[in-house]
């Protein structure tokens, strides 16, 4: 991760570091896409075996307070869950793919402050998700059109 490890993003939540801690966040980041707390246990074990359900479902909870994980709601009201950079960002989240961008404050930052200018609410911190279909979902969607129609 750029910047700082997870090691020492979980450190500074007062979390444990542990290795296998460091193992399903290390899956994690490499996924390239969002999981549930159950596949995610699925790939952490094919490399370690040994580890355990609850043991990945309780490194998610300190990764996400550690900020170094964040917890989307995926369809059904399950959650699903992504790596994440240190810096303050937000969320694409594709509901086809499960590919998930990270959007900058420079996006969000004019709706933040058009809100605070419209309704007096003086916001100090903001977690966007947005869901849909990606680019490459949606061009994978789009029927071929045939020569002359």
């Amino acid at each position: 991760m750029r910047g700082t490890t997870t090691a020492a993003r979980l450190r500074g939540a007062g979390e444990r570091v542990t290795p296998q801690r460091l193992s399903v966040a290390e899956s994690l980041a490499s996924a390239g896409r969002q999981l549930t707390a159950e596949e995610l246990w699925e790939r952490v074990r094919r490399q370690e075996p040994g580890i355990g359900r609850a043991t990945v479902f309780r490194t998610l909870d300190a990764l996400v307070a550690a900020g170094a994980a964040r917890r989307l709601e995926a369809d059904s009201h399950v959650y699903s869950y992504v790596a994440c950079q240190p810096e303050h960002h937000h969320h694409l989240a594709c509901r086809s793919c499960g590919r998930v961008d990270e959007i900058g404050e420079r996006l969000v930052r004019p709706f933040m402050e058009r809100l605070a200018a419209e309704t007096g609410f003086a916001i100090d911190d903001a977690r966007l998700d947005f869901y849909g279909t990606c680019a490459g979902c949606a061009a994978d969607a789009t029927p071929a059109r045939s020569p002359g129609g």
